[in-house]
This record gives structure tokens, C-alpha cells and sequence, in this order.
């Protein structure tokens, strides 16, 4: 199969490069800097040069290919429009695949959010089948404004897509995660001098290996059906106490709690202060028993022995 490829050069994109190209498929990655075309290029993927403002040149590189994982923001946009401009420009790079690829049943596997949905109090952990919740304006700044993005994805389902959604935990790790939810975290408490949590920190956050977001991808891909969520989750619902307190073991500081309140929370921990209170726990049943996909990488904690997170510790 012959994958076009966004975001190849991010965090997850060159693992989910690799990952294709290890099964055999053949992949063309955009590029938008030689050095992006590069390094994608080293990986064994041909360089499609481009950008996601060109929507006709996304368009016809998803017509050109077999199947699309897009993987790709506008982070250029984060620092004029923040998170809602990112999901407006995401929101019209859907519209223009479902352009391209509508009545074709060709694959469009998408990036998605643990964290984005706003489900809350469910009782249990989240499942492939609980929808979004709808977003709306009243919801601008927050990951929930993006569900738009994701509803669009699963919709092109209707129109001949063979389109799903790969939600991703809020900690996604590796060796190479230099700008993910878990390096601000340690950036703050060593700035900090603790390591804080909110309220009694018993929110819990879900987690994943980046290798095992790879697979997944690739899984979907394949042979994931139409109108599909999917749950890249390893570790289900860790409290996000303990993950303080796993950090401040290794900087030698102490885990405290943070007041939940609207002074406070945003006092330590800045513009993470809307995220850091989620309970977002979510089960990857459905993920494993339809698809036959396992974990098989490292969990967080253990994860935090690679020498990355905590370099000389």
C-alpha cells in the first residue's frame, strides 16, 4: 500500500514511518524544509515537499496514495490563535482529504484525543464508543474545542472514506519526546523546586509508548472499519499524584499539593492549569479485541529508567 504521511517528522511520525516500512508498505511523507526532507527521506520514505497551508497539494497527494495517516499540526498558529486556530486549519486539512478520497473507500487515519472528548464523571474509563462531546465557542481554549476535527474524521465514513480516529493518551513517551505533557511537567517542578499536583491528585491520566502508537496506526490503516475510534492506551488511569511523585523521586523533590482553584493552579502550572485537572482514565478493550492490537512497550514508570526523562539520575 502506498501511505502519504503528515507529520513525519514529529514526535510519533517517524516511529509510524518505520513502522509502515517494516510491513512493507510504501510511503510518501510531506516535507515542507530540506531538513525535514531529510530526515524522512533517512527513514526510507519519499519526500512529497509541501506544507499544510496548501490544501490543494494535500488533496492531491491523498488522491495520489492508497491510504492517508495524518499526524500533522499548525503549531505555527499557537502563538497568534492558540489551540483554536490550530483545530480551525485542522478542521479544513479533513475537509480537503474528504475531498480527495470521498466514495474511494481508501483509508484516513487520523490523530485524535484521550483528552479532547470533555467526557467527565463517567464512572468507568472512557471506551472506543463513548463519543465527543459537542464543542462550540463556549469551549475555545480548551482541548474540547478540537472535537469538531475529530466528528469531521469519523463522519467522512458517510461519504466513502474509510475514515477513524486514533486517540492518543496526554502522555505519550519515548526516548526522543522533547515537547510532549511530561517534559513541561519536569521543566516546571525543576524551575518550581516541587513537583506539583492538583487538589488531592487523584485525577488520572492515561499514557503511552510511542512504538505502540505506531502499531496501532499501522493497524488502522490496514484493516481498521469505517467511522472507528480507536484507543492507543497502554497504562489506563494512572493518578496524577503518583506521577508527581514518580518525577520528584527521580529530581530529589518534593511532590505538594496544588489548591484546584483558579488562582492557584494557573500560579504553578500556567497554561497547563486547564489540563492538569482532567480524569480522562480510558480502556483500550475494544482497540485490542478488534484490531489484535498489543502494547508491548515499556509503561510510564518504567519508561523513566530510559535515561531520556532524567538524564544522570
Amino acid at each position: 500500500m502506498h501511505v502519504f504521511v503528515t507529520g513525519g517528522t514529529g514526535h510519533s511520525g517517524p516511529y509510524i514511518i518505520s513502522e509502515l516500512i517494516a510491513a512493507g508498505h510504501e510511503v510518501s511523507a510531506l516535507a515542507r524544509s530540506d531538513a525535514a526532507a531529510a530526515a524522512v527521506s533517512a527513514l526510507g520514505a519519499k519526500v512529497r515537499r509541501g506544507d499544510l497551508e496548501d490544501l490543494d497539494g494535500l488533496k492531491a497527494a491523498a488522491a495520489d496514495s492508497d491510504g492517508v495517516i495524518h499526524v500533522a499540526h499548525r503549531q505555527d498558529l499557537i502563538p497568534s490563535g492558540g489551540i483554536n486556530a490550530v483545530a480551525a486549519a485542522e478542521l479544513q486539512i479533513m475537509l480537503a482529504y474528504g475531498e480527495a478520497l470521498a466514495g474511494t473507500g481508501k483509508p484516513l487515519v487520523s490523530s485524535g484525543s484521550i483528552g479532547s472528548p470533555g467526557w467527565g464523571n463517567l464512572g468507568r474509563p472512557a471506551t472506543e464508543e463513548d463519543p465527543p462531546l459537542p464543542g462550540g465557542d463556549e469551549y475555545k481554549g480548551t482541548l474540547r474545542v478540537r472535537n469538531i476535527v475529530e466528528t469531521t474524521v469519523i463522519g467522512l465514513a458517510e461519504q466513502g472514506v474509510r475514515s477513524s480516529i486514533v486517540r492518543i493518551p496526554t502522555i505519550m513517551h519515548s526516548t526522543t519526546d522533547n515537547a510532549g505533557f511530561l517534559p513541561l511537567l519536569i521543566g516546571l517542578a525543576k524551575e518550581k523546586g516541587v513537583v506539583g499536583y492538583p487538589g488531592d491528585g487523584e485525577n488520572r491520566w492515561s499514557s503511552v509508548h510511542v512504538r505502540d502508537v505506531a502499531s496501532l496506526f499501522r493497524l488502522a490503516l490496514e484493516k481498521g472499519a469505517a467511522g472507528r475510534n480507536w484507543h492507543a492506551v497502554g497504562d489506563e488511569g494512572i493518578p496524577f499524584r503518583e506521577i508527581a511523585e514518580a518525577i520528584g523521586n527521580r529530581l530529589n523533590l518534593p511532590a505538594v499539593p496544588i489548591p484546584a482553584d483558579v488562582l492557584m493552579l494557573p500560579g504553578y502550572f500556567g497554561f497547563l492549569a486547564n489540563l492538569v485537572t482532567l480524569d480522562v482514565p480510558a480502556s483500550n478493550v475494544i482497540t485490542r479485541q478488534t484490531l489484535g492490537w498489543e502494547p508491548t512497550q515499556p509503561g510510564l514508570f518504567a519508561d523513566f529508567d530510559n535515561g531520556h526523562y532524567f538524564p544522570g539520575s
